[in-house]
């Protein structure tokens, strides 16, 4: 079975559980995991499906989930509906739900739906390298004004601890090195709803997983803000944390944040940045923050975009994924789409940009930073040239530096896949 991932870190999970599925097991095809994150996104699944029809042998078929296939987290029975283009090939595609489980026992919201994990470890494919994405929440119920996913998912759902524990303890047992936690909004971990603001138990899940693994690497994916408390920012001074963190930001404006509907405002949000970069790592690694940041949202002017930059600059995040607003006007729309005051496309360019140009600079001085310190690689790629036959790395250290044999010099340790090596890096 052939695959294509799109989208998030969640995809790659459940990829790994479908490619590893016994409903896939005998069938030909290719499976996709899509996404819908902005217009752009789906203009990419619309062309891609059809160039994978052109290529499909008989009896194989394309088989769709995630984020483009759903609606309220099942299967979209109204699919060929909503993407009258593909209606030609319906019959060479399948639409799926979102996890294989559902398949034969399809309450998801029962405890005993949850992964009995000594019963139903698949083996860990071998396209995933060496890291393992775990996921620990389900869903959202922010509603977000930018946001087409939550119509897609269903509400805030969190998995035990337990449940967690065991499977980062099948994948420890069998020698590998790295876990992601993942999920939509992982920081807002058991609680009732993803609207109780300024609460949260996310700090008890990590110091419990701290406590019964040993696992060498737990990196955190992408956190909303106002579930990091000061007992959380503690726990990652942890030097088996990685020294990397990423903050779903969206815009350093008060102004903006209220009208995306989000749940903090400019001076929390530079507050927790500024405590994180002050965070005392025991291995003393810079520690690397990264943010997510929308351009171009409805009413967003020169005054708030350049609190969002002086935020950026203020607070030296080290990297910025910029995205431009989507008006999510093909198929399916949010709420800002139909907000007055849309800007200018050329306005979006500009401020694109210059965000993006900061970005650069402040992620180069950042790894100036780090030239000849010694830093942990974990080797993912390892491949031979044909023509020199020298060996050919990669991957990244903890502090998020991609790292390879043009950029590092190795200190100690072997070149070898799952291995972690001191490195240092020059250049």
């Amino acid at each position: 079975m052939e695959y294509k991932i799109f989208g998030c870190k969640v995809n790659k999970y459940y990829t790994d559980k479908w490619l590893n599925s016994k409903y896939l097991e005998w069938k030909n095809g290719i499976f996709i995991a899509s996404c819908v994150v902005t217009d752009n996104a789906k203009r990419k699944w619309l062309k891609f499906v059809k160039d994978s029809y052109k290529n499909l042998k008989d009896s194989e078929k394309i088989f769709i989930s995630w984020c483009w296939a759903f609606k309220d987290w099942k299967a979209q029975d109204d699919f060929f509906e909503l993407y009258p283009d593909l209606e030609y090939i319906k019959n060479n595609i399948e639409i799926l739900d979102e996890d294989p489980e559902w398949y034969w026992n399809p309450s998801p919201f029962k405890a005993e739906w949850i992964r009995k994990v000594k019963n139903n470890i698949k083996k860990i494919p071998s396209w995933i390298y060496t890291k393992k994405f775990i996921l620990i929440q389900w869903w959202c119920d922010s509603f977000c004004s930018f946001c087409l996913t939550v119509k897609k998912r269903w509400r805030h759902y969190s998995r035990s601890k337990e449940d967690i524990l065991a499977e980062i303890l099948e994948y420890e047992k069998n020698w590998w090195k790295e876990v992601v936690l993942t999920w939509i909004n992982l920081s807002a971990w058991w609680l009732d709803t993803t609207n109780d603001i300024w609460k949260s138990r996310f700090a008890e899940l990590i110091k419990y997983l701290l406590d019964n693994t040993k696992i060498p690497r737990i990196r955190i994916s992408s956190m909303w803000p106002e579930f990091i408390t000061d007992d959380v920012l503690k726990l990652l001074e942890n030097t088996r944390i990685y020294p990397h963190f990423h903050y779903s930001v969206q815009s350093g404006s008060t102004d903006v944040l209220k009208s995306m509907s989000r749940h903090y405002n400019w001076k929390y949000m530079k507050d927790l940045l500024l405590k994180t970069r002050n965070i005392k790592r025991q291995d003393w690694v810079s520690i690397s923050i990264w943010a997510d940041i929308i351009v171009w949202f409805p009413n967003e002017t020169e005054e708030n975009f350049k609190e969002t930059i002086d935020l950026i600059k203020e607070c030296n995040i080290t990297k910025v994924h910029a995205f431009p607003f989507s008006w999510h006007n093909l198929w399916e729309d949010v709420p800002a789409w139909k907000y007055p005051n849309q800007i200018d496309w050329k306005i979006k360019k500009d401020r694109m940009w210059e965000i993006m140009n900061l970005s650069d600079q402040i992620r180069d001085k950042f790894i100036e930073k780090n030239i000849w310190k010694n830093l942990e690689v974990l080797i993912e790629v390892v491949k031979k040239d044909d023509k020199t036959e020298k060996i050919k790395w990669k991957w990244w250290t903890q502090n998020y530096i991609e790292a390879d044999n043009s950029n590092f010099e190795i200190i100690s340790g072997e070149i070898k896949r799952n291995e972690i090596v001191i490195w240092k890096l020059i250049k």
